[in-house]
């Protein structure tokens, strides 16, 4: 099991280079990357980021879900052809950073005139899945509130169509969505690629793993359970915490954690 920081987490506190940077010199062996502009999805950035890495290395990339990835279910020719541009200038990036997952929302639920179709959803995303496969990178889906996985059941009909869709597991997205994060885990089940981690106050407010009344022995009991050999990644808000170190203490609690269930770290 890989255990490390998404770089949002640092999100307006450190640009990506940056953040990179930090992760190397705490000693943290995984990240995800989280491309927040055009400028970011640039292949030339990405070897900006491999300079700046050093023996972090990259589990997966995340994009602002916004800037193309709905139009990749569009109906407009000219619509779906930019947003393939960008999809393939990410996966560019992807590559040359060594990522193996792409951590995916897909279609964004922002519209009132927004109709389901999860068949031809499911359609579209085995394309999506097929052109990731080609430059070696998995697309993943997240359950997201407010994007199509926004409750159990969407992966399962997505999945008919893309038997190795990977899942990426969000707990705080789970309780936002009001859903219960183990329902999640229960559909993905082995094709579970990512778990986004956080943690939660007894009052409801978000914090950083540890901090909190999550239970995380249940957690890592589950997805040692299911023999998960994939990614555990911090993915708090950066107003979660003042200070960066309290980032690297999540960071070694969870290893922690993960360790006291007997799972191999990587």
């Amino acid at each position: 099991m890989k255990i490390g920081i998404s770089t949002a987490s640092l999100f307006l506190k450190r640009t990506n280079e940056e953040a990179l940077a930090l992760l190397n010199a705490w000693g943290v062996p995984w990240a995800e990357v989280f491309l927040t502009s055009f400028c970011e999805y640039a292949p030339a950035f990405a070897d900006v980021l491999v300079a700046h890495k050093g023996g972090v290395g990259v589990h997966s990339v995340h994009v602002l879900n916004t800037q193309f990835e709905p139009q990749l279910y569009a109906e407009h020719p000219r619509v779906v052809s930019d947003a393939y541009g960008w999809l393939d200038t990410v996966l560019q990036s992807a590559a040359r950073m060594g990522a193996k997952h792409y951590t995916f929302h897909g279609i964004a639920r922002l519209k009132r005139t927004f109709r389901e179709d999860l068949p031809r959803a499911a359609s579209v995303t085995r394309k999506i899945f097929e052109i990731c496969a080609g430059y070696g990178v998995r697309l993943c889906y997240e359950n997201v509130e407010w994007a199509l996985y926004n409750r159990p059941g969407v992966f399962t009909a997505l999945k008919a169509e893309c038997p190795l869709l990977g899942g990426v597991l969000d707990i705080k997205q789970a309780r936002i969505s009001g859903y219960d994060w183990r329902e999640y885990l229960a559909e993905m089940g082995e094709n579970l690629a990512t778990v986004h981690v956080s943690d939660i106050t007894s009052d409801g407010k978000m914090c950083l793993p540890g901090r909190g009344v999550f239970d995380f022995d249940e957690l890592f009991a589950r997805l040692q359970d299911i023999g998960f050999a994939g990614a555990v990644l911090i993915e708090n808000y950066a107003r979660d915490f003042s200070d960066a170190e309290a980032l690297f203490g999540a960071y070694r609690f969870l290893k922690e954690k993960a360790q006291k269930y007997g799972t191999e770290i990587t």
